[in-house]
């Protein structure tokens, strides 16, 4: 029963099995990975963006000593993405993780922030946002919407009014 609900929300692949677009985009975050600083805990994670304008954002994780002053993967890209483009939709984004401390077998979740991030930017843009989350092993787990990351979002037109 409990596969039968993650099939509803997520579609597991190979990525092979993807489109050359989203094999680019999961080719740009694997790649984005070799600039992420992660010296305490050795977990890399790369993000890549892909808008409607064509144009395609990297990320990598930042970490920092001071732990809650770096920024994950996909939040660099998905800033500098709204800084940069201002009004592109954001079609796809692509998370790539590895670790230097041990080996990842399955796909990783981005995090609460990153999943809420995500969020705002998809009910921003008024238009899904494809998630494809890749393992080192080069499997692929897809959603077709943060939604299914976050079902229940924050959001609230009452706060847009203050």
């Amino acid at each position: 029963m409990q596969e039968e609900k993650l099939e509803l929300l997520f579609i597991r692949a190979k990525l092979l099995e993807l489109s050359s677009e989203e094999q680019a985009l999961i080719k740009n975050a694997k790649d984005s990975l070799n600039s992420a600083y992660a010296p305490y805990s050795g977990f890399l994670v790369g993000a890549s963006i892909l808008l409607d304008n064509g144009e395609v954002i990297n990320g990598s994780n930042q970490e920092n000593v001071a732990y809650p002053s770096g920024l994950c993967a996909e939040r660099v890209a998905l800033f500098y993405a709204g800084a940069r483009f201002p009004d592109a939709k954001i079609k796809t984004i692509a998370v790539s993780v590895m670790s230097k401390n041990f080996k990842v077998t399955d796909v990783i979740s981005p995090c609460g922030a990153c999943r809420q991030v995500m969020a705002e930017y998809e009910d921003k843009q008024e238009q899904a946002i494809k998630v494809i989350l890749h393992s080192p092993t080069d499997q692929v787990l897809i959603a077709n919407t943060v939604e299914s990351l976050l079902p229940f979002m924050f959001k609230s037109p009452l706060l847009k009014q203050h």
